[in-house]
């Protein structure tokens, strides 16, 4: 009987093992564990940065030989940015469950307007400031994609935040920190006149009038929202300590929509008949002056409040932001009325918001260096 031979072409073939994943980069590994807690609040960041900037900007020629200071500021706030859009980038790709909870919690999930103004904020500030290292043409190129981004992503927070809380969880209490919801329209109108003298004449009035309708929502949904912010505080007293700085941004819808109309007011004559131009110069005043003092008394009520919290124990937060970007839209809507109607008290007002603004950034944003390399601000929530 033949023996049966096993030819080489029937021998077994060797198993291959699927190849060992590579070791993860520790530094990978950090940065997604401390990116874990950064929530959207981090976005004012920018905000404040891009804002202290653009006012310094207005207050050039009353305060000369600053302008490569405001050229830096400018220049950090879109590296930080670009920065905080990785992060936030990682976040919701390896902590998705956290960022759902932030959308889910009326405290927090406001700050997605943040998102909106820091585009904003940094695209303004591209054209007024930024084209002075990126040149004209990049800079208002870079300033419309971020304005147009900024836009949208506003548009979204104004109506998708609000549904989500109400519709989720039924009854929620009005505090400061919801205008972050309705203030970012108002952001994008101040913005939008920016652009008008670099876009063809059908552009640029389309742009000026999708400005004041911009101006519209955000104005207007400001008006529904500030009488229950008075409302909460007299009815149930000051807010936490640590939330006590809240209460600047409501002067973010004031100073800003004071500025957004002064330059509607300065854009139209290029794009409109004299006597549309005319009609935003007159609204521009008419509307400026009496914000622009109610927005002094909220200033004066809001920082005795804070000097009250900070003899109860206030520490340092993120919340420590808003002492920035709101009080900087009060600095160039000043600005923008001392413009307009030559009265020197406004330019007054201009130059000690400005130096206020100044300082409260110095403190604000090297407290902020500070805690983040002492690692507490990442840190998981008590």
């Amino acid at each position: 009987m033949a023996t049966a031979t096993r030819t080489p072409t029937e021998a077994p073939l060797p198993s291959r093992a699927p190849a060992p994943r590579p070791p993860r980069s520790a530094l990978a590994v950090r940065v997604r564990r401390a990116v874990r807690y950064l929530g959207p609040n981090w976005y004012a960041t920018v905000m404040g940065t891009a804002i202290l900037a653009s006012a310094g900007a207005e207050l050039t020629g009353r305060l000369p030989g600053l302008r490569p200071w405001w050229v830096a500021i400018w220049s950090l706030s879109l590296v930080v940015l670009v920065l905080l859009a990785a992060a936030r980038f990682l976040h919701w790709r390896h902590h998705r469950d956290r960022a759902l909870v932030h959308l889910d919690d009326p405290a927090t999930a406001p700050f997605y307007g943040c998102l909106s103004m820091a585009l904003l904020a940094v695209g303004g500030g591209a054209v007024g400031v930024g084209r002075d290292v990126l040149g004209e043409g990049v800079a208002v190129g870079l300033g419309l994609l971020l304005f147009v981004v900024g836009t949208a992503v506003g548009l979204v927070v104004a109506v998708g935040v609000p549904y989500r809380l109400i519709a989720g969880r039924g009854a929620v209490r009005v505090t400061p920190v919801w205008l972050l919801v309705v203030v970012a329209p108002v952001v994008s109108a101040a913005t939008g006149p920016l652009f008008v003298p670099h876009l063809p004449a059908g552009a640029g009035e389309t742009l000026l009038f999708g400005s004041f309708a911009l101006l519209g929502v955000g104005l207007l949904g400001t008006l529904v929202l500030l009488p229950s912010v008075f409302a909460g505080l007299v009815a149930d007293g000051p807010p936490a300590p640590a939330l006590t700085p809240t209460l600047f941004l409501v002067l973010g819808p004031l100073g800003q929509s004071t500025t957004a109309l002064g330059r509607l007011a300065d854009a139209a004559p290029a794009v409109t008949g004299p006597g549309l131009a005319d009609g935003f110069g007159v609204l521009a005043v008419l509307y400026g002056v009496p914000v622009m003092g109610f927005a002094l008394l909220w200033l004066a009520l809001a920082t005795a409040l804070v000097v009250r919290a900070r003899r109860r124990g206030m520490r340092f937060s993120m919340t420590w932001w808003a002492f920035t970007f709101p009080v900087g839209t009060c600095v160039t809507g000043a600005a923008a009325l001392a413009d307009r109607t030559g009265w020197g008290a406004y330019e007054v007002v201009a130059a000690l918001l400005g130096a206020g603004l100044a300082a409260a950034w110095t403190v604000v944003a090297a407290r902020t260096v500070l805690e983040l390399a002492h690692g507490r601000l990442l840190a998981p929530p008590r």
